[in-house]
């Protein structure tokens, strides 16, 4: 693969999202270089842009990595994610531009596209942008690192969302959209207290799509299944005869 800093730089954004490049995984320069067809220095200045926002960790005398992703960083995320989407959505409101708006409907038709695709890789990207576009509305320097930080870790903590292994996910997909429909209508007529309740709908459809991955139904156990009592009522005693 060739094609330059920017080229790199847009790959290594949407491989770290999509879970192509995992948590902590080690990003070689060299190898970087080799593949995308530049020196070593553009491929340092890629790495430092994408440290810059949120996307890599340089270590001293150790190069740059994927940043991790542990207990803290899902308990933080959790915590703090509902409450950063809710102050970006006010402000997205009472800031938003008209052109603005247009990407923002302009990502919506790519994510629908992508969901009926069932493409998952594109439906994280554009699900990224469209949130992503949102917080530039809000026009905050003061919420926009939160924001992008939050948004790294929710595409890689939820992106099996658009990748749904069971009749509830699929659901909870199809609603996602249309609540992304819903936000438009919203910030575009100025309502405040509709944005809000769709900030909270949609972070809750979010955080129970992530609960049914990392915590799904147990598998069915045959020995588990003998073990139970059964359904027809208490077991009866045996009576043993009596000696002679």
């Amino acid at each position: 693969m060739k094609g330059g800093k920017a080229a790199l730089h847009e790959t290594l954004k949407r491989q770290i999202l999509t879970l192509d490049l995992a948590p902590d995984q080690d990003l070689d320069e060299t190898s970087l270089s080799e593949t995308y067809g530049i020196s070593r220095t553009p491929v340092r200045d890629v790495l430092r842009q994408l440290a810059a926002e949120g996307y890599v960790d340089i270590r001293e005398n150790r190069g740059a990595r994927v940043i991790p992703m542990n207990h803290a960083t899902l308990r933080n995320f959790f915590l703090v994610a509902p409450l950063v989407y809710e102050a970006v959505g006010r402000l997205a409101v009472e800031n938003f531009r008209p052109a603005q708006m247009q990407d923002l409907k302009h990502c919506q038709e790519r994510f629908r596209s992508a969901m009926q695709a069932r493409n998952p890789a594109s439906m994280v990207i554009e699900n990224n942008r469209f949130h992503a576009t949102i917080g530039e509305m809000a026009n905050s320097a003061f919420l926009k690192p939160s924001l992008s930080k939050l948004l790294i870790d929710h595409a890689r903590i939820g992106y099996t969302f658009f990748k749904p292994s069971n009749d509830e996910m699929e659901t909870n997909l199809a609603t996602s959209c249309r609540h992304h429909d819903q936000f438009i209508e919203a910030i575009e007529g100025s309502d405040v207290a509709s944005v809000v309740r769709l900030v909270f709908d949609h972070w809750e459809l979010s955080r129970r799509n992530m609960e049914l991955f990392i915590a799904p139904a147990s598998l069915a156990s045959d020995a588990m299944t003998r073990l139970k009592p059964e359904a027809s009522g208490p077991r009866k005693t045996r009576m043993r005869p009596a000696l002679a």
